[in-house]
Order: structure tokens, then C-alpha cells, then sequence
């Protein structure tokens, strides 16, 4: 990317043919009746004949003139596509507008290009490097000696919006390798050359998106017609360093994000969300709540606080009920195996970037588990199976390492050492689908029971780079399409997302500010009972393969805890809170009643903390409910005689003055776990 003030004229011209060019291939069709016509079928299932080289624009143009205006991009086989290019052949051609869904990864592409150009206009020398969209915005590296600032955010923004104004026509241009590079170096953009030489095959065209003749980028597209219809919804975030394609051996460069949207409702909306997000940092919260905390010398590990081992403990054990009920087995196995295990299993070749190596004065070279479906297939073949033993659904909270570049780690959410809720079902392949099923019943009864809804769950589907054929994928696409749907569900499907072996279902859920989180997973495999040599006896008296269904509920239970602590915003439900009863006395002639009350909720089986400093009591209530405690239970001189409790819940000003024995009764109820209070109806 730079600036085209000093970009070769021919750039310029280029673009001008080409734009030229794709216009009197429409207009000169229009005078000629023997030029070649093209079918275009719309969405609403009609077709209409169209001058081969017409447009997205042309067409819209045809039809009216405010359609034109309104699109912005088409879909075109399926495929997004510059409004400006011209058609090959007979084509399905859907046109979108600006508020699309489609249209605002599109928005977010052009932002980032918009701002680059801002950057290098108002920093002469910047380099570019990359600038790809992400979840909710934007980000671009730049190559610049001195260090950008928040502080320039505001002169970026608003020359962001002079460029906007222009209204600069964004021209797709195709060029040859060596050219590019050759224009590339020539104007001083050596990280663009270096990612066309090093990443662009031979003989491959290029393309770059032209703002007008004021400046360039390599880019695959598609783009806005011009950067008049980029909305200015658009905001800089923050800085940041990233090492030149991700490798710290390589210069440090700067990384500036930015969010874009198609209305400035909808950016307003998204900072809301922003700040919310914030208060709800489980970082934040983990410190102030005495439930974790991380530290450099175990970088991506973590160090639980009792409060904090207390709800993973809550957490675990009610999964262990829910597994149990569901007929799992529960396994354990080693956290160290040889090296020869992790080749036999694939995962070696795979994922030995990403495993903890430990050598031994005996000569072994040994890794740390990064998973545990190799360990269960171990379990499985010991002793012959037959097939009246399967399903065999065996499960594990196994603890995992796995190496994650320190840049990438992320509190709870991204980390090194991690438990997950795992389990494998080894199954026959008649019962996959019924199997699957099952586990998507069990799955979002178990989220529903933290509160978490399944918003929907994706089919990710066959990736470019897989095992098997097309006929193997057909079919296991088929089964896990035909089990969602049994389970009374219309999965969503994520085309190319599948698993290297097979295709997935994963869940997603919306927390309580609305944001998406993918909260557990079930994977068909073939291929590791294959390369591990598990089998069973069928019912032919032949050897078999089972079919190993992977599955986990939670994930991590690192990264659900995180999710819970921001769901709630640490306030969690009775049955979840570490602390569920404080027990606070007024004056010391109340502290032995205080002890004694304590004593008994904790005998009814409630997690109680007892304060009987001396503070006033007014400091000692808003201190446990910074705490987020949900019962706080005052006693007095008063109290202490009437062996009653002055109740204050979480959130709330009134106090509720009960007797002992019935506030046993209810918050003991209250702070039953949903699968015991199910049990107990």
C-alpha cells in the first residue's frame, strides 16, 4: 500500500482502461446484436439475457437507477463480488445492499484499507504489511521507526472521513507476479513484495484495489463500488506490537485495531457492548472476587484461590452427576507418554509445535498430553470388546498442556494447562446417529443448566485440506446433518470448518450481554481407532473398527469458568457462588450467635463465611457485597434471642427477618444445584 502520488502514472492509466474498458463492454453490447448474451437468474427465480462483459453495476443500472445506487457489492454464484466486474458466463446474481449481512465483513475490509491510506498520507514512509478483518473490526500492521499513539487516533479518524468524502472510485486491477513485485520495491513497500515472492505461486495473477489514482493494495477483494459508500461508523481502538508474520525472530511492528459498522446505531450499540464487556473482564473480576490469579512465571497456567477451586469444584462435580446419570465411565490417564505413542497416534507430525517435550537421562524423550482421545483408545483395547459392550461412553477430566505463543494467551480464556471436560464415545456406525443425538439432548440441558442458552449449533463441514473421500464425507456429513435434527435442532452450516478426519457439530451459546461463545463440540472420527488398532467382535464373529465420537459439554473448564464469571458479572446464582451465606454480627454480644447460626447452615450443607469484626455493620455489608455474596444474614442482641436471621439478598436494600430453622429449610433449597432440585421434585 502507499500513497499514488508517487505511484508510476501507469498505475493510474491502468486502472482508468480497465474501468473503461468493463464500461464500453456494457455500452457498446447495447448498439451490436450479435454480441453474445449471458443468462442471469435473480433470487426471486427469474431470468433475464444480459450483453456478455456486463456488470453487477450494469445490471443494476438496467433494472433501475436506485437499485444501482443501493448496491453495494453482489453475490454472484454464491460468491461475494465487486459490483464493477464483469460477469463470466451465465451466472445466479444476487445484489446487496450496505445494511446486508454479507456486507459487513466488506465495510470492515475497506475501513482497513481506508485507514491505511490515512496512516501513509499523514506519515509519509509507513509501510504496510497486513490488514485483515476480525471478530467485531479491523486491525493493520505498520512498519513506522517512531511509535504511533492513541493520541493520533483523532487526525487518523479524521482524514479516515476526508478520504470517505473524496468518494474515490475502488478499481480491481490483475497483474503479474514479477510486476508486483517489481512495483512493490520500487516504491519502497518491501513487506508487500516479500509476501507476494514468498506466498503468490508462479504464473499466478494478482490483484490490488486502487482508491482512484491516489493509492494502492494488494488485495483479493471484493470491495465497496467507491469509498463514498463507506459508512463513517467507523472508530480506532488501540495499539499494539506484532512480531512481522507472527515469528519474534522478526521485526516488531505496529498492530493499530479498529471497529466498523454499517450505522453509527449500530457502533454506539457495539461500544455499549464494549464497556459492559469491560466491567465484566473475568481478569478483573477473578482479582477482586479472590477466585484467581496468573503471574509471569507460569505464563498461561493458573493459580486457583479457594474460592475459585471452590466453583470448580461445584462445576466438576456437577458434570460428574450428569455424566453418571448418562451411563459415562469415568477414566484417568498419565500425563507424560513417549514419544513413540504421540507418532503412533498422528500427533507428533501434527501437533508437536504445540506439545511440552521433557527428555530424560535414560534417553526418552517424553511429552505432556496436549489431549486425551489417544490414552482412551489405550483403555478401550485392553481386553477384547464385543459389540453388545458398545456404546462405551468414557469419559475424563483430563488435564492438557498445550504450548500457545505468550501473545496469544488470554486469562482463562487462552491458556497452557488446561482440564477439559473430555469424553469419547466408542460406538458402532448403525449408532452414531442415534448417539449424537443423545449427546445434543445432554449437552444443552447441561448449558440451560448454567444458564446458558444454545443460541444455535453449526455443521462444520468438509475443510479443503482433508482425509477421506468425497463419497466418506457425503456420508458423514448426512449422519451428523440427520442426528442435530433428530435432537430437534437445524444445525447452521459452517462450510470448510470441519475437522482434518471428519465433520462437527459445535455449540454456540449468547451470554448475557448477547455476545457468542463456542461452548462445546462433538467430532466423528474414522481414522484414530484406525492408526491406534482398536476393535471389537460384531455380531459376524468378524473384527471391526468402532467409530469414535469425540465430545466435550464445557470445553475447557478454564475457559467456561471465564465464560460463567462474565455471564454473571460475578454475581452467580446460589447454587454456583463460592461464598453462598455470610453471616454478620452487629455487635460482639452477637458473635457467639453468629458462629452458632454459621454452624448450623453449614451443617444443612450451605458454604458459609462467618465476620464478626469489629466494624460497623453498614462496612461490613458493603464489603460482602462487593463481594458479590447472595445472602448476607445479619444478627444482633435481638436476633441472637429470638434465634432468627435479618436477611439481605444480593442486589437488594430490604431485609427479610426469619427464623434460623426456616431460613435452613429455604437456602438450603435455593442453593440446590438444578439436577438435585430436578431430583428432589
Amino acid at each position: 500500500m502507499t500513497t499514488i502520488a508517487p505511484l508510476t502514472r501507469r498505475v493510474a492509466r491502468r486502472s482508468k482502461r480497465l474501468q473503461t474498458r468493463a464500461e464500453l463492454a456494457y455500452t457498446s453490447a447495447d448498439t451490436t446484436k450479435d454480441k453474445t448474451m449471458i443468462n442471469v437468474s435473480f433470487p426471486d427465480g427469474s431470468k433475464r439475457e444480459y450483453p456478455d462483459g456486463s456488470t453487477p453495476m450494469s445490471i443494476a443500472e438496467a433494472i433501475s437507477k436506485s437499485l444501482a445506487k443501493r448496491s453495494v457489492v453482489a453475490k454472484v454464484n454464491g460468491e461475494l463480488y465487486d459490483m464493477k466486474r464483469p460477469l463470466d458466463g451465465d451466472v445466479s446474481l444476487e445484489l446487496l445492499d450496505i445494511n446486508a449481512k454479507e456486507s459487513l465483513d466488506l465495510i470492515r475490509h475497506d475501513a482497513s484499507h481506508v485507514m491505511a491510506q490515512a496512516v501513509q498520507e499523514l506519515f509519509p514512509g509507513t509501510q504496510v504489511t497486513i490488514g485483515p478483518t476480525i471478530e467485531d473490526g479491523f486491525y493493520y500492521d505498520f512498519a513506522r521507526k517512531e511509535p504511533f499513539s492513541t493520541d493520533d487516533f483523532a487526525k487518523i479518524e479524521a482524514k479516515m472521513k476526508e478520504i470517505v468524502d473524496r468518494d474515490l472510485p475502488i478499481n480491481r486491477e490483475v497483474w503479474g507476479k514479477d510486476d508486483a513485485i517489481a512495483h512493490f520495491k520500487g516504491i519502497g513497500e518491501d513487506y508487500k513484495a516479500q509476501i507476494i515472492d514468498d506466498i503468490i505461486p508462479p504464473g499466478e495473477a494478482i490483484t490490488l484495489y486502487a482508491h482512484g489514482d491516489q493509492w494502492s493494495d494488494l488485495c483479493r477483494g471484493p470491495h465497496l463500488p467507491s469509498t463514498g459508500k463507506l459508512p463513517k461508523a467507523f472508530k480506532l481502538m488501540k495499539i499494539a506490537g506484532a512480531y512481522w508474520r507472527g515469528d519474534h525472530r522478526n521485526e516488531m511492528l505496529q498492530r493499530m485495531y479498529g471497529t466498523a459498522w454499517a450505522s453509527e446505531k449500530d457502533l454506539a450499540a457495539h461500544l455499549m457492548r464494549l464497556e459492559e464487556a469491560e466491567k465484566r473482564d473475568h481478569r478483573k473480576l477473578g482479582r477482586e472476587l479472590d477466585l484467581f490469579h496468573m503471574q509471569e512465571e507460569g505464563k498461561g497456567m493458573v493459580f486457583w484461590h479457594p474460592k475459585g477451586l471452590t466453583l470448580w469444584r461445584v462445576v466438576e462435580n456437577y458434570v460428574r452427576r450428569r455424566l453418571d446419570e448418562a451411563d459415562y465411565i469415568e477414566v484417568r490417564t498419565p500425563q507424560v507418554l513417549d514419544r513413540k505413542f504421540w507418532e503412533q497416534s498422528g500427533h507428533w507430525d501434527k501437533y508437536r509445535d504445540n506439545m511440552f517435550i521433557a527428555e530424560t537421562a535414560e534417553d526418552e524423550t517424553l511429552s505432556l498430553k496436549p489431549m486425551n482421545c489417544p490414552g482412551h483408545v489405550q483403555i478401550f483395547k485392553q481386553g477384547q470388546k464385543s459389540y453388545r459392550d458398545l456404546p462405551m461412553r468414557m469419559a475424563e477430566f483430563g488435564a492438557c498442556h498445550r504450548y500457545e505463543p505468550s501473545g496469544a494467551l488470554h486469562g482463562l480464556m487462552r491458556v497452557r494447562a488446561f482440564t477439559q471436560d473430555d469424553a469419547h464415545i466408542f460406538c458402532r456406525e448403525d449408532q452414531i446417529e442415534s448417539e449424537t443425538a443423545r449427546f445434543i439432548t445432554l449437552a444443552k440441558s447441561i448449558h440451560a443448566d448454567f444458564g446458558l442458552e444454545t443460541d444455535h449449533i453449526n455443521l462444520a463441514t468438509r475443510p479443503e485440506t482433508r482425509a477421506g473421500s468425497d463419497e466418506f464425507w457425503d456420508k458423514a456429513e448426512t449422519q451428523m446433518l440427520s442426528a442435530a435434527r433428530a435432537a430437534g435442532v437445524e444445525p447452521i452450516i459452517a462450510e470448510g470448518d470441519g475437522a482434518f478426519y471428519a465433520p462437527k457439530l459445535d455449540f454456540v451459546i449468547k451470554d448475557a450481554i448477547g455476545r457468542e461463545w463456542t461452548i462445546g463440540t462433538i467430532q466423528l472420527d474414522y481414522v484414530l481407532p484406525e492408526r491406534l488398532d482398536a476393535e471389537y467382535v460384531g455380531e459376524d464373529g468378524g473384527k471391526h473398527r468402532p467409530v469414535m465420537l469425540h465430545r466435550a459439554i464445557l470445553g475447557s473448564l478454564e475457559r467456561f469458568i471465564g465464560v460463567l464469571i462474565e455471564n454473571y458479572s460475578g454475581a452467580f446464582p446460589m447454587w454456583l457462588s463460592p461464598v453462598q451465606v455470610v453471616v454478620a454480627s452487629i455487635s460482639e454480644g452477637a458473635h457467639a450467635y453468629a458462629e452458632q447460626a454459621a454452624e448450623e447452615l453449614r451443617a444443612a450443607g450451605l458454604r458459609v463465611a462467618v465476620d464478626t469484626r469489629g466494624e460497623k455493620i453498614n462496612y461490613k455489608i458493603r464489603e460482602h457485597s462487593l463481594q458479590k455474596v447472595p445472602v448476607i444474614a445479619v444478627v444482633g442482641a435481638k436476633e441472637a434471642e429470638e434465634r432468627k436471621l435479618a436477611l439481605r439478598r444480593f442486589g437488594s436494600q430490604a431485609n427479610e427477618v426469619v427464623l434460623l430453622d426456616d431460613a435452613k429449610r429455604f437456602l438450603v433449597d435455593e442453593a440446590l444445584p438444578p439436577d438435585l432440585k430436578r431430583a428432589k421434585a
